[in-house]
């Protein structure tokens, strides 16, 4: 699962790298690093009347659009999607069709159990960079509201993140982004070819501090690296 992730990179850096036309707004996003479940979080998505991309905010977690209730009452954790059977489920199935967008982060957090603690350590790119997600945005209406909702999907994952848990988010390089937001086309057996682990020795981790376990905790000292003490280091920082 990816359940709580980062994002400094400025917004200007970000519509400059998915090329958002300059007359599109520009949402407001405060630097997060320790987001979670049901923060705000940015999407790209593909606006076909227009023809350009669109760089907005959605709530992490996808309420799908047939829920009628007060949005407190879904409990279902679909702030993940596995990507194993995405076109069938019920959720995701329609967004899967026809919402599907990109999230960019810098990075995401794992755990490591060592005795009764639980050690947090941060993943990135090597040589740093936004890390692009896969990702399905929906619309739904409880009483009173409007609330966009988005999901990170997951695979099973590769050599480095499967050495602390056994799925990882789905990243895309920037040769899928184009058919994954549908602005080409590409038929669901081509887009679940694209829900594949990415190359663990393009990536890296580091252990961090235990702060990051608490989301009341949200500053950049969260990303830095520490001295395991306990054991050797189990990954490059």
């Amino acid at each position: 699962m990816c359940g709580r992730a980062r994002l400094s990179t400025d917004f200007s850096q970000i519509r400059i790298a998915f090329r958002i036309p300059p007359e599109r707004p520009t949402p407001n996003f405060a630097p997060t690093y320790n987001l979670a479940p049901t923060d705000p979080i940015p999407i790209i998505r593909y606006d076909a009347k227009a023809g350009e991309r669109s760089l907005d905010i959605a709530r992490w977690w996808l309420v799908p659009w047939f829920w009628k209730k007060e949005i407190k009452e879904f409990r279902r954790p679909t702030f993940n999607a596995r990507a194993e059977g995405i076109e069938t489920a019920s959720s995701f199935r329609l967004p899967f069709e026809r919402r599907r967008c990109l999230i960019p982060l810098d990075g995401f957090y794992e755990w490591e159990t060592i005795g009764k603690e639980k050690q947090p350590y941060a993943f990135g790119l090597k040589g740093g960079g936004l890390m692009v997600m896969a990702g399905l945005w929906d619309i739904c209406h409880p009483p009173g509201e409007t609330v966009r909702g988005a999901t990170i999907i997951t695979c099973l994952p590769n050599e480095l993140v499967g050495k602390l848990h056994d799925r990882m988010p789905v990243i895309l390089p920037e040769t899928a982004w184009s058919a994954w937001l549908g602005e080409k086309p590409a038929d669901a057996e081509h887009l679940k070819a694209l829900l594949v682990p990415y190359r663990a020795d393009e990536m890296t981790m580091w252990p961090v501090s235990k702060r990051v376990n608490s989301v009341k905790n949200n500053d950049p000292s969260l990303i830095e690296p520490i001295t395991m003490l306990e054991r050797p280091q189990i990954g490059p920082p």
